[in-house]
């Protein structure tokens, strides 16, 4: 580690930004697997697109798929696949764009982690709220099933902990908000913070 040195660039990603029109970021969608953290994630990026903002998503299946995909589901494995994805989202950030990141994430540890990494001034946690009985009703993916079978080990919600963020930037109630009042509740937090020219 010694003969690291960090490398300074001429270009910086202040400049990124001015060239972009707007400010970069993370916003972090945390939540139960079923709690709709994705469908969520899509429609704000699909809204922040249409005014322009240079994005890009991560989500959780396609990052262990390649990058992580030497990473398994015990406590430390967990912990390094969210360690991986703040560095690459904190370079994303310095590119000068936008990271919509869609991960569980279960523990304070982990998202007190994420929020250092990537800088608490460029950090924004969503939390979706979803309790884990209508998550287990969706079951979209028959995830739940398999844990309640014992088939998956180490699930959140039913044989692993989740956390309930202790100060989230926004809580999305899936089971009382429409989908569209979610996504306006979450444009109206973040679009301040990106200095959008049109704002």
């Amino acid at each position: 580690m010694n003969n690291i040195v960090s490398q300074e660039y001429i270009v910086s990603g202040d400049h990124r930004e001015k060239l972009k029109d707007h400010k970069s970021m993370v916003v972090w969608f945390t939540g139960l697997s079923g709690s709709g953290k994705s469908t969520l994630a899509n429609l704000v990026e699909k809204e922040l697109f249409a005014h322009k903002v240079h994005t890009f998503a991560l989500d959780g299946d396609n990052i262990r798929s390649g990058l992580n995909k030497n990473l398994g589901f015990s406590a430390e494995d967990r912990a390094e696949n969210l360690r991986r994805i703040a560095e690459v989202s904190k370079l994303f950030v310095e590119a000068g764009t936008v990271i919509i990141a869609a991960f569980i994430a279960p523990l304070q540890k982990n998202r007190d982690q994420l929020k250092d990494i990537i800088g608490g001034d460029n950090f924004v946690e969503i939390f979706v709220n979803t309790s884990v009985e209508e998550c287990e009703r969706r079951d979209v993916k028959g995830l739940y099933k398999k844990a309640r079978a014992g088939e998956i080990k180490n699930f959140t919600g039913i044989s692993a902990p989740y956390e309930v963020p202790v100060n989230p930037d926004v809580i999305i109630s899936t089971e009382d908000e429409t989908i569209e009042e979610s996504v306006n509740k979450i444009m109206s937090f973040i679009k301040p913070k990106l200095k959008l020219d049109d704002e």
